[in-house]
Parts: C-alpha cells; sequence; structure tokens
C-alpha cells in the first residue's frame, strides 16, 4: 500500500508507517543536512552552500506534499509550510520566516488520544540548540478520557497540548521537552494559541533517575510511587495531569505582575519561585482531589472508571512533584543561575527542615502521611509573598522574595545580597539587583554534592531520550 493511500486512523493504528516510510528518512536526513549549513539565526548566508540547500529543501518540500495526505487534520499547515520553504529558498536563504505556517499550525485543536503530527519549522530548542535551524518532528498526542474530563471541568486550559516523541532531528536529541511556537523564526510576533510538553520524554527520564536516586539513597518507595517506575503508560499521564494545572497556573493567583517574562530580568530565584509555585499548585489541587474522590468511596459511592484514574493519577502526581523536583531538578544543568535547580534545593530543605524528610545513616526516608501538609505549607508561603508584593514596589519584591529563599537555603558566603546591598544598588535600577546575583547564589549542600557525583552519568544518560527507552 502506498503512503498516500492511508489516512489519519491508519497513523494512529500503525505506528510504523510514517517514521519507516521513506519519504520521513529523506525529510528528516534533509533538514539534518540544511543544520550543517545554516547559521544562528537559521539564514544560509555562505553562497557556496545555496545549490545543495536547494536540493534538500526540495526533498523536504517533496517529503511534506507526500506525507500530507496522512495529516488530513494539518493540511493547511502542511501547504503553508511548504510555501514558507519556497519563499525561504526565494529570498536566497536569508534569515527564515515561517510565521504563516506557524499561524496554520493549530494543534490544540486536535487533543485526541493517538493522532499524530509532522511538525517542520526553522527554530531553537529549549534546553536544546540555541541556534533556529531547521528541526523535524513526528508526535503524537496523549490525551487519556480523564484528562479531557479534567480539562472541561476545573482545570480548563486550552492552549495546553500534550505530546509524545516519536521521531526527530538533532535539536530535540537533547534534554528539550517542549515545543513553544516563541522559539519558531517569524517576521512579526502573533498571539500564540498553544504550547505543547513531551510527557514522553519527562516520564522517561522521571523513570530513569528517580529509580537509580532510590537505590543510590536507599529509600523505601511507597508502592504507587514504585508501580510508576515500572510503567511508563502510567508514568506519561501522571505528567500530563501535573502539567495541565501547572501550566494553567502561571497567569492565575494573586500575582504582583506577569511573574513568567523573562524580559525582565528579574533574578533567577525569581524564576525559581514562580516554577516552584505553579509545580506546589499542581500537589495541592491533587491532594483535595484525592480527599475528595476517596471520601466519596468512603462515603459508599462507586467511582466510574474515569474518576478511579482520576484518584490513581491524583495519588502519582504528589510523588512525581517531590522526587522529580528533588532527584532530578536540583542537580541537573549548570549551576548558572539555575532556577529549576534552586527549586529543587529549596524544596529538599524545606521538607528536611520541617521534619517530614530524614537523611539518618546515609539512607532517606519520609513520614508520608506529614508530608502533603509541608509540601503545602511551602506553596501557601510562596502565595503569600505575591500577595504581599500587589502593594511592594518591584524590588522590594525581589528582596522579600529573597528573604524567603534565605529563611531555607544558606546563600553562597561571598554573596552581595547575603551580606545586604549597599546603598548605591539600593537607590538605583533595577539591573543593579540583578547584577549583583551570584550565578550560584545557593549553592548546592553537601547532600546534593555528594548525590550529584553519583547520579551525574544517569542524568546526561537521559539526553535525548523517549518514552520506549526507559
Amino acid at each position: 500500500m502506498s503512503l498516500t493511500a492511508h489516512n489519519a486512523e491508519s497513523i494512529i493504528g500503525e505506528p510504523e508507517v510514517v517514521e519507516d516510510s521513506a519519504a520521513w528518512a529523506d525529510l528528516k536526513a534533509a533538514a539534518t543536512a540544511l543544520q550543517s549549513m545554516q547559521i544562528k539565526d537559521g539564514s544560509i548566508p555562505d553562497a557556496a552552500h545555496h545549490a545543495a540547500a536547494r536540493e534538500h529543501v526540495a526533498t523536504i518540500t517533496a517529503s511534506i506534499e507526500a506525507l500530507r495526505p496522512l495529516f488530513p487534520h494539518d493540511d493547511a499547515y502542511l501547504k503553508a509550510s511548504v510555501a514558507d520553504f519556497e519563499r525561504w529558498v526565494a529570498s536566497d536563504f536569508a534569515e527564515p520566516d515561517f510565521l504563516d505556517s506557524l499561524v496554520a499550525f493549530q494543534p490544540q485543536q486536535h487533543r485526541v488520544d493517538g493522532i499524530r503530527h509532522l511538525v517542520v519549522f526553522p527554530m531553537y530548542t529549549q534546553n536544546g540548540s540555541a541556534n533556529r535551524h531547521v528541526e523535524a518532528l513526528l508526535v503524537e498526542v496523549i490525551w487519556p478520557e480523564f484528562i479531557e474530563q479534567l480539562e472541561a471541568g476545573d482545570y480548563g486550559n486550552k492552549l495546553f497540548v500534550s505530546l509524545r516523541l516519536i521521531d526527530f532531528t538533532p535539536g530535540y536529541d537533547t534534554n528539550s521537552a517542549v515545543l513553544f511556537p516563541e522559539t519558531v523564526a517569524m517576521r512579526e510576533i502573533p498571539s500564540f494559541t498553544w504550547g505543547a510538553i513531551f510527557q514522553d520524554r519527562e516520564a522517561a527520564r522521571y523513570r530513569r533517575v528517580v529509580r537509580a536516586a532510590a537505590e543510590i539513597t536507599k529509600l523505601d518507595l511507597p508502592d504507587d510511587a514504585a508501580r510508576m517506575l515500572d510503567d511508563q503508560a502510567l508514568a506519561e499521564k501522571t505528567f500530563v495531569m501535573w502539567d495541565i494545572i501547572h501550566d494553567r497556573t502561571h497567569m492565575r493567583g494573586d500575582l504582583p505582575f506577569d511573574p513568567f517574562m523573562i524580559k525582565q530580568r528579574m533574578p533567577y530565584f525569581l524564576y525559581s519561585l514562580e516554577e516552584l509555585r505553579c509545580d506546589l499548585t499542581a500537589f495541592r489541587e491533587c491532594v483535595a482531589i484525592t480527599a475528595r474522590l476517596r471520601a466519596r468511596v468512603e462515603q459508599g459511592d462507586e467511582l466510574d472508571a474515569v474518576e478511579q484514574e482520576t484518584l490513581e493519577h491524583a495519588v502519582l502526581v504528589q510523588y512525581a512533584v517531590i522526587f522529580d523536583r528533588i532527584f532530578r531538578f536540583a542537580i541537573t544543568g549548570s549551576r548558572v543561575r539555575n532556577y529549576d535547580g534552586l527549586g529543587g534545593q529549596l524544596l529538599f530543605a524545606w521538607l528536611h527542615q520541617r521534619g517530614v524528610l530524614h537523611w539518618t545513616d546515609t539512607a532517606l526516608a519520609f513520614d508520608w502521611d506529614e508530608v502533603p501538609a509541608a509540601v503545602v505549607a511551602l506553596g501557601e508561603a510562596i502565595d503569600e509573598l505575591y500577595w504581599r508584593s500587589i502593594d511592594r514596589p518591584k524590588t522590594a519584591h525581589w528582596l522579600a522574595a529573597y528573604d524567603l529563599v534565605r529563611s531555607t537555603l544558606t546563600p553562597h558566603p561571598a554573596s552581595a545580597w547575603a551580606r545586604g546591598l549597599d546603598d548605591e544598588i539600593l537607590a538605583g535600577a533595577p539591573k543593579g539587583f540583578t547584577d549583583a546575583v551570584l550565578d550560584d547564589e545557593f549553592p548546592l549542600s553537601m547532600f546534593f554534592e555528594a548525590l550529584d557525583r553519583k547520579m551525574k552519568p544517569v542524568i546526561e544518560s537521559t539526553s535525548g531520550i523517549r518514552g520506549t527507552d526507559a
């Protein structure tokens, strides 16, 4: 049977069709070859490469046309993609502009479990490549029924798209686990209507890292948490539930300003608190969902299949937030303004100092009955910081946020912030405050220094991981 004889249902039922096809292999090879010719902004200024680049683009557009019938839900996008590539060739490979195809790509309109997308853009990849090179991906939507009901109810998030990586070009053979429209090369910024996360990658690296960390720290995992380490599909759905609540939280709550505008150039610990706030909100909401559904069971109500799955994953999200934060986030990446790493350190120290996490006789243990209240308390402390900061000047909010972190974590001995910023900085522009923050303002504790040494090979092995690798 020819490729063009297949339809969308065939893709879902026969997942080997597209990724094993000659058209996809040719597209992937041509995109990869183009990357070696492109400079950081995506253009190809060296005219000596233009003849070969034209051939590679011709291969890409021919492959898209061959594969287009398999993706009827993306037909307008794939047609626009071909037009954008042709315009790029006509510009003699100037800085690429894929605005038209980006606007036509609307994956949030097709949140159907198992449906696939062919994605081709010049783009950089977060936590991957900083170069806007042509990347190509085959992806599959993860959208179980219990997530559909959560999104239709109290956790509406029309922009959220949950994906599984099927195959990809080198920009995604990295730590990148997101597909964001703002990474695409384009002439102007449109209103973004979607953002995608690869839950299979998040789940796979979680399973590998937590399994190793639990062994190293001699942690006796609860049965539910241990079960997730042995079941990729279970872990994927857990991360979908976590991320859909996390993602919607960024613009909800008593926010002193848009809390996640990188261009504001805030001290990095502000981003630590914002990301942690969203994770702890997901944790807190899952505690509430668990309590509500368990109360119904205790009252004699029988949960339907979707409610049972919701309850199962609400419990698992709580373990995932804690273990991913303390075992992976805290020691992944460099020590240069690592805001996710700082959030993991803060959660660990907060739980330790409240007596619900124990590192005794070189073994890690939790008082699980007491953990939810302690985690929720940290979330409430950040919420209180935000609520009070509505009435504070920006830099006063920054100082208060620093005090919150410093109340639990020990700053670097050379920290100007810890000693107290001098009057010149305090009276000056916000930039001075940010410049005074050390790259590693809150160094790793002795626990994490030791864990980092033992876990480094495991962490490094998760680069480029997909669900089938865990």
